[in-house]
């Protein structure tokens, strides 16, 4: 029997409509929250990190990107509603509760990265520092991006797919040289496991509101273009540069925290 064109196009039409996996900040945003970063720390941490900033691995020049950890999401409408008060900090509490393959495994996954890099702090071994300093300050900006705690991460529940890449990646590329990151001093954690969950609540609340942007930036449009990623950056921009002034400066928080943590001890 002969395929109709809606025959031939609906097996895309279903890909598309498929949750990709879920994209945090494009590399370019990792570097620029790293480099602010730096500047929020102490004078005595600060000038380690300043000498040795293309040693980062997310910073060295001419090399690909290291390779990032599966999992760097939360799911937190999987858990329960907002403010999301019931939620195990445990994560093998969670696991008897919930499949952690759907939900995420992102504050975990930041935790164990900050217990590394306290350990690396101690060590004394600059390679190791950086490394694990690197693989914390990727996780604490995905902390920061709201959509990797959203169930509806790639707007794929509300017939907006392809969200998470449009905001995360090609907005934010697209006004590098225009954002305005003000991140505030880097500042000692009391408790980082508290600190964590705190902050996905907080950064989470503007999953709707990116979602509407989304949705008006688009409308009358045929295509996702130069005239939706203006409408786009009128209604979020400045949200934008908000968010990546709070991941550097929780980046530089980690560090900060990790290095008091370890007794502050000289850096070389």
């Amino acid at each position: 029997m002969k395929s109709t064109p809606l025959a031939r196009l609906l097996p895309l039409l279903l890909v598309a409509l498929l949750p990709s996996p879920a994209l945090a900040w494009s590399d370019t945003v990792y570097r620029l929250v790293l480099r602010k970063a730096i500047d929020t720390l102490p004078k005595a941490q600060k000038k380690f990190f300043e000498e040795h900033r293309y040693e980062l691995p997310s910073l060295t020049p001419d090399e690909d990107a290291p390779e990032r950890p599966e999992g760097r999401r939360f799911s937190l409408e999987t858990l329960g509603r907002f403010p999301f008060g019931d939620i195990a900090q445990d994560e093998a509490t969670l696991k008897t509760k919930v499949d952690l393959q759907k939900v995420g495994r992102l504050p975990f996954l930041l935790l164990e990265a900050q217990a590394r890099l306290v350990e690396a702090f101690k060590s004394g071994d600059k390679e190791r520092i950086l490394r694990e300093a690197d693989a914390v300050a990727i996780l604490a900006a995905d902390l920061n991006n709201p959509l990797a705690l959203s169930e509806n991460f790639d707007g794929q529940k509300t017939e907006q797919p392809g969200l998470a890449k449009r905001f995360s990646a090609q907005l934010a590329e697209g006004m590098e040289g225009r954002l305005k990151l003000n991140p505030e001093a880097a500042r000692l954690l009391e408790n980082p496991r508290d600190y964590v969950f705190g902050a996905m609540v907080r950064n989470h609340v503007w999953v709707d509101n990116l979602l509407y942007a989304d949705r008006l930036a688009y409308r009358g449009k045929s295509s996702y273009g130069g005239a939706y990623f203006e409408a786009l950056e009128l209604r979020t921009g400045r949200l934008l540069g908000e968010i990546l002034s709070n991941a550097a400066a929780d980046v530089g928080s980690f560090w900060y925290t990790a290095w008091t943590e370890a007794g502050r001890p000289e850096l070389r």
